[in-house]
């Protein structure tokens, strides 16, 4: 009896394990096949979403700002915005050029153009920014009336910027140029110049150095500023908006329809910029959008 009796419990302890092993498996199932009929699904990985790095080359204010502004909103896009800050006015096209980075946000169109031309490069236009006025500055004279004959005037010594100040002051009645030139014009086309001005070309980057120098310098905000001076207050003579110097991003060819570029585009000409500029910028930049 006694053994019948251990042989019995045994039996019921492993009926009892095999019980408890069924009752999981079908809990399990049981679970499943509850989501199913409700339609609910057991709970997937989280979805990753993925970041496009979009590398831009610039150089100054308020370039660099407008770039760091928009930041926030292409990161919400999933565009990771690295700004490349570049330090003269050829680094940033060669580096769009070599597609070591993906577009550049410091020039004028003109001045793409050339370098399409001198390089055999096929960089684009995206979208216009903003206006960077030009301006004419002296440090001797508060107006052009004061300018004295023979007076020696300063400027940039590039086919679109030189062509973008003969041009100017073609339109103030300082000079006349050939007919037709406008901003391709080159000192070679000045056909009337009662007050016999000498013209000194010089690169870009100078044009600020030359102030103590020359009668007269023409120059964008982007060389002015530092000085503390605005085509507003301090120019004796500013040109009139022409879209065609509008600071604007530039991209490729190859990747100008790109989404990243796009979202971009849409980012750099938003209503939040065009405040910005107005906030903060609104002497020497003015919105081309």
């Amino acid at each position: 009896m006694m053994k019948t009796g251990k042989w019995m419990m045994t039996l019921a302890l492993f009926m009892l394990v095999l019980s408890a092993c069924g009752n999981n498996g079908n809990t399990s199932n049981a679970s499943n096949a509850g989501n199913a009929g409700t339609g609910v699904e057991a709970p997937a990985a989280a979805e990753t979403t993925e970041t496009t790095t979009l590398k831009v080359a610039s150089l100054i204010p308020p370039m660099t700002d407008i770039l760091e502004l928009i930041k926030p909103q292409l990161k919400e896009e999933g565009i990771d915005l690295e700004v490349v800050i570049l330090s003269d006015n050829v680094q940033p096209n060669d580096a769009l050029a070599n597609k070591e980075v993906d577009a550049n946000f410091f020039q004028h169109v003109p001045w793409m153009e050339e370098y399409n031309k001198n390089k055999n490069a096929n960089l684009v236009p995206v979208q216009p920014v903003y206006h960077a006025v030009y301006g004419a500055y002296s440090k001797r004279y508060k107006s052009m009336e004061e300018l004295p004959d023979g007076a020696t005037i300063v400027i940039a010594n590039d086919a679109s910027n030189g062509g973008r100040s003969l041009d100017m002051l073609d339109k103030a009645g300082v000079i006349k140029l050939k007919e037709g030139v406008g901003i391709n014009a080159t000192v070679a086309d000045i056909v009337e110049n009662n007050h016999n001005y000498k013209f000194e070309e010089v690169d870009l980057l100078m044009l600020a150095r030359m102030l103590d120098d020359a009668d007269l310098v023409l120059m964008t905000p982007a060389y002015a500023s530092p000085l503390g001076l605005t085509p507003k207050k301090d120019a004796l003579l500013t040109e009139t908006i022409e879209s065609a110097f509008a600071i604007t991003l530039v991209a490729r060819e190859d990747n100008r329809d790109s989404e990243a570029i796009q979202k971009l585009a849409k980012a750099i000409s938003s209503p939040e910029v065009k405040q910005f500029l107005e906030d903060n910028y609104n002497e020497i930049a003015l919105p081309a959008f």
